[in-house]
C-alpha cells in the first residue's frame, strides 16, 4: 500500500472490492444462514452449537472486542447487541484485512531481468 490515506472509499474498496473478500463475505453470510435456519426451525434436545462457526469465522479479532467487553463490565460483554456489534464490525475488520493483503500481493513490484545477447 502507498502512503497515501486511506479514505471511506479506499476501506470500503478493501473490505468489499476484490474477489478475496467478497469470497470471504459470502461464506460469512452463508454461515449466518444456517445458523439463522438451525435456530428457528430446527427443533434440539440440547442447544445447538452452530452460531461457534460465526465465531470461528470472525477470530481472532473477535477476541480483541470480548476483550474490551469484559472491561466494561459483564453488563455489556453480555449483552446481544454488544455480541452482534462486535461480530458484525470483526468481519469488515478482516475483509479489509484481507483486501489490504491481497493488494500488497498485487502491488508489489517485480524483479527486472537483465536482458541477456
Amino acid at each position: 500500500m502507498n502512503s497515501q490515506r486511506l479514505t471511506g472509499h479506499a476501506l470500503t474498496r478493501l473490505a468489499f472490492g476484490n474477489r478475496a473478500s467478497q469470497v470471504y463475505l459470502g461464506l460469512v453470510a452463508a454461515t449466518t444462514v444456517f445458523v439463522a435456519a438451525d435456530t428457528l426451525f430446527i427443533q434440539h434436545e440440547d442447544a445447538s452449537f452452530a452460531g461457534v462457526w460465526l465465531f470461528f469465522l470472525a477470530a481472532p479479532s473477535i477476541f480483541a472486542f470480548f476483550l474490551g467487553g469484559g472491561l466494561l463490565g459483564d453488563a455489556v460483554a453480555g449483552s446481544a447487541p454488544f455480541l452482534y456489534f462486535a461480530l458484525v464490525l470483526s468481519v469488515v475488520i478482516q475483509s479489509a484485512a484481507l483486501g489490504a493483503f491481497v493488494r500488497l500481493l498485487r502491488d508489489q513490484p517485480r524483479a527486472s531481468h537483465p536482458r541477456q545477447a
